[in-house]
């Protein structure tokens, strides 16, 4: 994790932003905490996207589809705002390596090991 930088906010949505988990073409994600002590990963959107209808649009679609995903296997949403300045979406955040340092260290998983974890979701 990183540390925040001067530019980041200090709070999302009812989280205090902790550090950055990662970063990438269309928004920057966060490690947060609510006020109840639960931690959150917010992926907020960056000003060049968010100022996008088209973007807002498909965004708002990925958020009400991440909200009605109800496996064990998923990370659930726990809350979101798709219409403010700047959009965001937090979920419970799972600690442990990123998906891209696991297959950096393990190798991709068999495609028999995939096939069962889609049908999982």
């Amino acid at each position: 994790m990183e540390k925040l930088r001067p530019s980041d906010p200090a709070r999302i949505g009812g989280h205090r932003l902790l550090g950055r988990l990662g970063a990438g073409g269309m928004g920057v994600v966060y490690l947060g905490r609510t006020d109840a002590g639960t931690l959150a990963a917010i992926k907020v959107i960056l000003p060049e996207y968010a100022a996008d209808d088209d973007f807002r649009t498909r965004f708002r679609r990925e958020a009400e589809a991440a909200r009605r995903v109800d496996s064990p296997w998923a990370v659930p949403v726990t809350g979101a705002d798709t219409e403010g300045e700047r959009p965001w979406l937090a979920t419970a955040f799972v600690p442990g390596p990123a998906l891209s340092e696991a297959v950096a260290r393990c190798g991709p998983l068999p495609p028999r090991a995939v096939r069962v974890l889609g049908r999982l979701l």
